[in-house]
């Protein structure tokens, strides 16, 4: 790695800490699991409901800038797209499913129909008036507010700044508040804000790396008899790694943009094939009627403080989990969107992403909540002796050709999963080398060190692994102020912009 293109001190924090993490686990798991726990839920207590403020002003800002006039402004240097939409979406739509998108999407919807949320608490669990507050409830988490903090204000920001020739770093977000001075490699915001940012989208990367650790096993263990030991686990995840490395560094053009577009092509043809032998009818019907009650209770339920308990385990985790991934994500998708407008942005982001997730949701988890209407215990009885990996197994097994469908939706969820990996190594690198092309050594290394400590996490136990999940949610606070101020950046630098490019 050549000295002249790191930026040591933000490498050195964001390492060690991610370092100091597993060691401290290492002496004391069960001391580090009750200072997560401690953390978490002081997180949840003192800025859930700004995150939830947050998260809404964010889509609505992003809304109204795409229907205004400043939707016309094309951002970065280039006069056309370097990569086709189909292309450049997926990559897009693959980088936040595969957090989680996979195994979220057979458990959540689920999880609610058993357990009614909260905001519906009058209508009974588990009965046909259950399916729409089930899906309603996914939906929000993950739809047009998950999405909006991913890639629309915070793009806007780091597209002014690059058009000023500036780095693609999470300290260009506070560019035009701050002023040059940020930019300066000794600043200690411009240090703290980068290091931060890696440390958050680290440990949200981590986090799933580990749990595909376990839930793979445990799909092989119940497809092919695989014994579910730590040595199945650690190959899967070196499994992962490898295609990740692989992917990382051919770069944005090649390894990833190929693995996005298998990746969205593969499970459009599960999805497909979902429709065709299980309950199409059942799953489309419940999409478009929950979607009516999604719209309408949008502002509620975004907003909802009545039980900050179950809050905090559902809502709060996925936006403070979102959150820590907004600087890092925005600073890729503006990587891969020269020559696309504010317009053909948002559109993709905040329109075609969360309507394709919610549809991915109801195939899945709908397909859960019909078989457990059908069969009740077939879904539950799993997902509450097995937890996550249980619940996709459960309900695709159920399937005419599960045994095949649930292999394919296991090689899906690895493949999804290492996408997150690959894209977010780059973008790590991208910070802490200010190239749009970082070396191919560094790119590699960050793959690597993740896998490394979630492998190493894993062999602790699964309760580390659950900690470092919660410990996403404390992350996100340095991180949520860093993304705030974009709430009225994105606006006064689009009509900058517009100026600029003679659209006003």
């Amino acid at each position: 790695m050549n000295k002249q293109t790191i930026d040591w001190p933000v490498f050195i924090i964001s390492g060690g800490a991610l370092i100091l993490f597993v060691l401290a686990s290492f002496i004391s798991a069960e001391g580090v699991a009750n200072y997560v726990d401690a953390t978490f839920n002081w997180s949840a207590a003192y800025f859930g409901a700004f995150w939830q403020v947050f998260m809404l002003l964010t889509f609505l800002i992003a809304l109204g800038l795409l229907f205004s006039k400043y939707g016309a402004v094309r951002l970065g240097r280039s006069e056309k797209p370097e990569t086709s939409t189909f292309k450049w979406v997926s990559m897009i739509m693959c980088t936040l499913l595969a957090g989680g998108g996979v195994f979220w999407a057979a458990a959540e919807p689920i999880y609610h129909f058993l357990e009614t949320p909260p905001m519906y608490g009058d209508i009974p669990p588990g009965q046909q008036e259950t399916i729409v507050p089930a899906l309603a409830q996914s939906f929000l988490d993950w739809g047009f507010s998950a999405w909006a903090i991913l890639g629309t204000l915070g793009v806007v920001v780091l597209m002014y700044g690059y058009s000023k020739g500036l780095p693609f770093k999470p300290r260009t977000l506070l560019y035009p508040l701050a002023g040059k001075n940020i930019m300066n490699k000794n600043n200690v915001l411009g240090i703290a804000v980068d290091s931060f940012s890696i440390i958050a989208v680290a440990a949200g990367t981590i986090g799933p790396i580990g749990f595909l650790g376990l839930q793979a096993a445990y799909g092989l263990d119940s497809l092919f008899g695989i014994p579910n030991t730590f040595l199945t686990q650690l190959l899967i995840i070196f499994g992962l790694v490898a295609i990740a490395g692989i992917s990382a560094v051919t770069g944005i053009h090649q390894g990833i943009q190929w693995l996005s577009r298998f990746n969205i092509i593969f499970t459009l043809v599960l999805v497909v094939i979902v429709l065709l032998v299980g309950p199409a009818g059942f799953i489309i019907d419940s999409f478009v009627g929950t979607y009516g009650v999604y719209l309408r209770d949008y502002f509620e339920l975004s907003l909802y403080r009545a039980d900050t308990g179950w809050l905090s385990f559902w809502t709060i985790f996925f936006w403070g989990w979102f959150i820590g991934y907004g600087p890092m994500m925005a600073i890729f998708i503006s990587r891969i969107s020269h020559g696309r407008t504010i317009r053909e942005l948002f559109i993709a982001v905040i329109v075609i992403a969360p309507l394709v997730t919610n549809f991915w949701f109801t195939v899945v988890g709908g397909s859960g909540i019909f078989f457990e209407l059908q069969n009740p215990g077939s879904v539950s009885e799993p997902l509450y002796e097995a937890g996550l990996p249980a619940s996709m197994i459960a309900i695709v097994t159920q399937l005419p050709f599960g045994f095949w469908i649930a292999a394919a939706f296991l090689l899906v969820t690895i493949v999804f999963v290492a996408t997150t990996t690959d894209s977010m190594s780059y973008t790590i690198s991208m910070t802490v080398t200010g190239s749009s092309t970082p070396a191919k050594s560094i790119r590699l290394f960050w793959a690597l060190s993740m896998g490394a400590v979630a492998a190493v996490l894993l062999y602790l136990g699964e309760g580390s692994i659950n900690a470092l999940q919660s410990f996403i949610v404390f992350t996100a606070v340095p991180v949520s102020l860093i993304m705030l101020p974009t709430l009225w950046l994105a606006p006064k630098v689009a009509k900058k912009m517009a100026k600029d490019q003679g659209i006003l």
